[in-house]
């Protein structure tokens, strides 16, 4: 929470011209990433430590790109939904941080290491709580599976800063002694890719589709009505794509109707727990009425 904090604060500290356009973040991720031939892939399983920083730096090179929303209640609401939620998962005690940033967009990212960021234009189309449970449960369900670091070892440009940030940290750990060096390097290598703009790229579908399937059964452990995402997935399906703000979540994700169907074969399995609360009081009391 604290290394959260500090984020917070530097991206309320970066001035107006460094507030970057997320669509442009977006173009500059599909432009070819050179790689120069010695760069091995990162085939080595990342430490909990690793993943973390890394984690951190992609958070805090983020929030140095879009502005934290102002509202402190809303941010503490939708951080208490998340935090509760990933404390029913196999990875508790990961730093778990959730925010939301001021945009009209439509989406949220979950960054290696338990950072999840939800964009104020899709927090204003839920209509309760369990929906909002849905949206986070599949941003923690990328964390579980680790589909970042996935990326990260398959996808060259990835691979790059990675490898090569470890590379030179372990070269000054064994010139130097210094253990502090490969967290530095990794959270500066986590900055990169948000600055080459490689960490909007989108993840494989499967992926999607997997966090889709384990997100409804977190929120489901955490006690809401797992239809909530069934809900959120309606009404993306719903958004026409070149709607202002709706471009990059159509542009990154498979699109809302086949992302349904195939949720639609694992959701008979929890229809038991449909008759779990939606909590929309809750929700809109801090959210506001619709």
């Amino acid at each position: 929470m604290r290394a959260f904090l500090a984020m917070l604060a530097l991206a309320a500290a970066a001035p107006a011209h460094a507030q970057l356009d997320i669509g442009r973040l977006l173009d500059l991720g599909k432009k070819a990433v050179e790689v120069a031939p010695q760069i091995q892939q990162a085939t080595k399983e990342y430490t909990v430590e690793e993943e973390v920083a890394l984690g951190e730096g992609i958070a805090t090179g983020f929030l140095g790109a879009v502005r934290l929303h102002g509202d402190e209640r809303l941010q503490r609401y939708v951080n208490r939904v998340g935090r509760w939620l990933a404390s029913q998962t196999e990875r508790p005690d990961l730093p778990w941080a959730f925010g939301v940033i001021d945009t009209d967009t439509i989406n949220a990212f979950a960054m290696p290491g338990g950072t999840v960021i939800v964009s104020h234009g899709l927090v204003k189309r839920l209509t309760s709580e369990s929906e909002l449970a849905g949206v986070l449960g599949h941003e923690i369900a990328h964390v579980l599976k680790k589909h970042q670091l996935s990326a990260i070892q398959s996808d060259a440009g990835w691979s790059a800063a990675a490898t090569g940030a470890k590379a030179i940290a372990a070269d000054r750990i064994g010139r130097s002694g210094d253990v502090l060096g490969l967290k530095s390097q990794l959270a500066n290598a986590g900055v990169d890719l948000v600055k080459d703009g490689l960490f909007l790229r989108p993840l494989d579908r499967g992926m999607e589709y997997e966090a889709d399937r384990l997100g409804v059964v977190v929120a489901a452990r955490g006690g809401y009505d797992p239809y909530g995402f069934v809900a959120v997935l309606t009404m993306l399906a719903q958004v026409k794509p070149d709607e202002s703000g709706a471009s990059i979540t159509f542009s990154t994700h498979p699109s809302p109707a086949d992302r349904l169907a195939e949720l639609e074969k694992a959701m008979p399995a929890l229809e038991k727990y449909a008759n779990q609360p939606q909590v929309e009081g809750r929700f809109r009391q801090t959210v506001g009425a619709k």
